[in-house]
């Protein structure tokens, strides 16, 4: 509804309508276009009608058709200047006839007169205001009848008052312009807001199927608001050119009734249709809350009796992040009986936000000729930029569908005002007379009006036949050639045939056709078809196919199967897709427009043809699948690579092969695919491809095509697995074996699993310098204050290296060094300070230089030696560090680094060389050993030669004697010799 229709300036109404105009200005938001499914309506090619800038053209639309002779659209601008002396936009009709440019649209003269006034005491007073009165917000049209309302027209009283009031008022042309009549009911002595003064009358109408004018009056007495009506005979009988009042014969209207019931706004909107059953139409007048914003009537169900819409634009839904969006419905009652409204669910909800769906319903007639009236629901502020959609929704037996057929979208994006696409609506008329009802939309928000007309509808038969459907391999009964050969195929028979009817169509129809072998619901690896046209040796088969009206034309063909060598799945059907539509390049009819197709009709047709297998009789193979596996690991080792080798045999037990078998291997996210296992010539060579599916890495290896019953074979896979996480204590892979066969396709799923295992070599190794320590030290005095180190004696120094040499990392590892204060009962070591590199965190106890001598920066060589004593820290006084090592990966160290000072003053009398063992040389035979182990070994050499000789070991000896006796040996000795 547009902004100014709710600012009808009086106290009582500005309140409670204020708050849809407050909506209305509100709407900046984004959205959705819809999916449009394409019906009858001609989308393309619309007939638009403009109006003058700013006038609100297309506020209001209507058909009019006086006769068969003519047809044209008459359409109301409420905000349109005028002739009228002293009018300021009084509003104006648009008549615009069919057929001829959209120029040609001229105003209808209703009222050609400015303001009246009339004398009161010889003093001229005005009687009515016709400046924004918004002439033409109503439009409707009955045979030669237009009815044309302005709602906010004004008048005063007789009273000696200033004050008007805003009772409303219509006009009607009847007999084809040739006459005009005023019809103000609500232009009374009861005025003001107790009586009919702010009735607004006109805010609403519409037309009986016998001519009575019903007009809705929503302001009278305090806004209960009020229904009037009349016969158009008796109103133009009643019409005087100078009586503001007038009294119409047989005319009835609603009464005023208790205070309770004031702000209802009785008569905002009307429709009219028979609910008594006694074929007497009523009115329906709902409001409240917006429910009832717009009605309309019409037996959706075709069951003769008139049914109900109600629409509820700013009807609220809950979206899924719990927040309340106005999104409009539409409600729908059946009538079952007189008076008998079955409400229908679900209900028609609109899927835009603030798009206001429902504002407007209208009634198409029969849109698809299929006996069920259909409906047209707006959306006026939705779509993208806000440009309006309208709803086209089909009725059936129980009531109307719940997917819309069409949607239309407005042409214009919102602009300073919403273009308001489908505020108003029309339907339920044949203007070009083709035989289909056509639909006019108003755009009032940029001065449009579009005229959508139907196009007819084809309803058609298809069939498609395989023949036979079972394709035996063995059997090759056709020639297919192949550059210079001709090769022998198999082959079926395949003819497909369709027929069209419907109303007002053309002679012949053009149809094109597409046969698609291997079609999209059974998708085939690598996009290959398995079976091709004898014809083309193509998949897709194409044709142009006339029909004539009412007559049936068939195409036949064959289809043969490739060689086995180029397709695996021989298993599953081979589906034919049979697909048609008009051609778009078609002649239109003598209307101008192209026939399409009922949606409802099915323009894909699919049928299927067999593979014949060795299954038996039934061609059905139930193969019995088994599968073994191990592996040469039951243990990995957490840092390491861990090579694994898995080993299966895979067996078929059943009766029949298992088609497109695979080995299916799920692996597990610690491990990878290293290849086939080849180190055993016992192993089947398998074809492997690695594929990630939704973050699953899997392995797919060809078990064959068929796995024939009775197969059994073994193969190796290898994989490594470096990824392994302390967090968890195996490692699962899943094999199993996949084929297509419909019956026992798949074996038992057989996981392997892996134990996770820490392990870790650590060295602990260590050294120092100086190895050796002589007394007394060049230079050195005995002191008896202590201040730097130098004072206690020369410096030692160690490197302690933990070394992890893997493969798992090590952590909350914990070092103690421990080390002599004394030796013999006098003072040995002095600990003078540490350090640390890596991982690795020390704390010392009370001892560590506890003299605070001054330390010089500690210097340490990588060939010192670790230091030793003979004494046990058990039986002497010892100091200590404690340290703790963190995470120690793979291939890192630790250190640990150490200064003491030697206590000089222990050996200032003797010079004694204190000895530090390395621990390369701590088991060293001492040299006097050595050096006797030497003579003794040469005294028992000499000792063995001399016996050697007394033995007459060294003279030398000729084999087999002498000469002449070895000339002497027999032939056969000779020779062995």
């Amino acid at each position: 509804m547009g902004l100014e229709r709710f600012c009808v300036k009086t106290p009582r109404m500005v309140a409670p309508l204020a708050r849809s105009v407050l909506c209305i200005v509100g709407l900046l938001f984004t959205f959705s276009q819809p999916v449009c499914e394409g019906f009858n309506l001609d989308l393309e090619s619309p007939t638009v009608y403009s109006g003058p800038t700013g006038s609100y053209f297309g506020y209001a639309v209507d058909f009019y058709l006086a006769d068969s002779a003519s047809a044209s659209v008459v359409i109301g601008a409420p905000k349109a200047d005028t002739a009228q002396v002293n009018v300021k936009q009084g509003g104006a009709v648009f008549y615009c006839p069919w057929g001829l440019s959209q120029s040609d649209c001229h105003t209808i003269q209703f009222d050609p007169e400015g303001d009246r006034s009339f004398s009161l005491n010889n003093t001229e007073h005005q009687v009515d205001f016709k400046s924004h009165q918004w002439f033409g917000a109503t439009v409707r049209s009955h045979g030669d009848t237009i009815l044309a309302c302005a709602p906010l027209y004004s008048w005063r009283t007789e009273k000696e008052t200033p004050h008007s009031d805003a009772t409303g008022t219509c006009y009607l042309s009847v007999h084809n312009f040739t006459k005009f009549v005023e019809y103000a009911p609500c232009r009374t002595e009861i005025s003001e807001a107790i009586g009919q003064g702010y009735c607004q009358g006109g805010f609403s109408a519409d037309f009986t199927t016998d001519g009575k004018v019903v007009l809705g009056g929503p302001g009278s007495y305090f806004w209960q608001g009020q229904v009037i009506s009349a016969a158009k005979e008796e109103i133009i009988k009643a019409y005087y050119p100078g009586y503001f009042m007038q009294s119409v014969e047989g005319q009835i209207q609603t009464k005023q009734v208790q205070a309770q019931h004031d702000d209802s706004y009785q008569g905002y909107s009307v429709a009219v249709g028979d609910f008594s059953g006694d074929q007497v139409e009523g009115k329906t007048t709902p409001m409240g809350s917006y429910f009832g914003y717009a009605v309309a009537t019409t037996d959706i169900n075709s069951d003769g009796m008139a049914d109900l819409l109600v629409g509820a634009p700013m009807f609220m839904v809950r979206g899924s992040d719990g927040r309340l969006e106005e999104m409009g419905r539409v409600y729908v009652y059946l009538q079952r009986g007189p008076l008998n409204l079955e409400l229908r669910l679900p209900h028609l909800t609109g899927t835009e936000a603030f798009g206001r769906f429902g504002s407007t319903i209208a009634p198409l007639g029969d849109l698809n000729q299929d006996g069920f009236n259909d409906v047209a629901v707006s959306c006026p502020f939705g779509g993208e930029d806000r440009q309006g959609l309208v709803y086209i929704y089909n009725g059936y037996s129980e009531g109307l569908r719940e997917k819309p057929s069409q949607v239309i979208a407005g042409q214009w994006a919102a602009g300073t005002i919403p273009a308001s696409f489908g505020f108003a609506l029309r339907g339920d008329k044949d203007l070009d007379m083709n035989g289909y009802p056509d639909l006019i939309v108003g755009a009032f928000g940029v001065n449009k009006a579009l005229l959508y007309r139907s196009r007819p509808i084809v309803n058609t038969t298809a069939s498609l036949t395989i023949y036979p459907t079972m394709i035996n391999p063995e059997e090759k009964n056709c020639i297919v050639t192949s550059g210079n050969a001709s090769v022998p195929v198999s082959c079926v028979n395949l003819s497909f045939c369709i027929s069209a009817d419907g109303k007002h169509l053309p002679g012949i129809l053009d149809f094109q056709v597409e046969v698609q072998l291997d079609s999209h619901k059974h998708k085939q690896k690598g996009a290959v078809k398995r079976a091709l046209f004898l014809d083309s040796q193509q998949p897709l088969l194409q044709r142009r196919m006339r029909v004539r009206h009412g007559e049936r034309v068939c195409n036949h063909t064959k289809i043969y199967l490739r060689g086995e060598k180029d397709f695996r799945d021989k298993l599953s059907s081979i589906y034919v897709a049979l697909n048609f539509t008009l051609d778009p390049k078609a002649a239109a009819d003598s209307h101008g427009l192209r026939p399409i197709l009922n949606y409802q009709t099915a323009n894909v047709i699919e049928q299927k043809a067999q593979i014949l297998l060795d299954c038996g009789e039934d061609n059905i193979c139930v193969p019995d699948l088994k599968l073994a596996v191990h592996g040469d690991r039951k243990e990995v080792y957490l840092g390491d690579d861990n090579s694994l080798t898995l080993t299966f045999n895979a067996k078929n037990e059943g009766e029949g092969g298992a088609y497109e078998a695979e080995l299916y291997v799920v692996l597990p996210p610690e491990a990878d695919y290293s290849g086939i296992a080849r180190n055993n010539e016992s192993l089947t060579q398998l074809t492997c491809s690695y594929e990630t599916e939704n973050q699953t890495r899997y392995l797919s290896c060809d078990l064959g095509n068929p796995m024939k019953s009775g197969t059994s074979l073994w193969a190796g896979l290898r994989f490594t697995v470096p990824r392994l996480k302390d967090t968890h204590k195996t490692v699962q892979f899943d094999l199993q074996i996949r084929s297509k066969n419909e019956n026992n396709s798949h074996s038992e799923i057989v996981p392997y699993k892996l134990e996770v295992v820490v392990q870790a070599d650590v060295i602990l190794q260590g050294v120092s310098r100086p190895d050796k320590v002589f007394f007394p030290p060049v230079n050195w005095k005995l002191t008896k204050n202590h201040e730097v180190e130098q004072d206690v004696g020369p410096a030692v120094e160690h490197i302690y290296e933990l070394v992890n040499n893997g493969p798992s990392r090590i952590s909350h590892t914990l070092l103690e060094l421990r080390c002599p204060l004394s030796f013999q009962g006098h003072p040995l070591l002095y600990p003078l300070e540490f350090s640390t590199e890596g991982p690795i965190n020390c704390t010392s106890d009370k001892n560590m230089n506890h003299l605070r001598l001054k330390v010089s920066d500690l210097q340490l060589c990588a060939d010192t030696h670790l230091p030793g004593s003979n004494e046990s820290c058990s039986n002497v006084e010892c100091w200590s560090l404690q340290c703790k090592v963190g995470l120690l990966e793979r291939g890192t160290t630790a250190i640990l680094k150490v200064r003491s000072s030697v206590w000089a003053e222990t050996f200032t009398e003797v010079v004694t060389p204190v000895v530090w063992n390395k621990p390369d040389i701590e088991n060293t035979v001492p040299l006097w050993i050595i050096i006797l182990a030497i003579l003794a070994g040469t005294l028992l050499l000499a000792l063995l030669i001399y016996v050697l000789y007394k033995f007459d070991f060294f003279k030398r000896s000729v084999p087999y004697g002498t000469a002449m006796e070895k000339a002497q040996l027999k032939p056969q000795a000779a020779s062995e010799a």
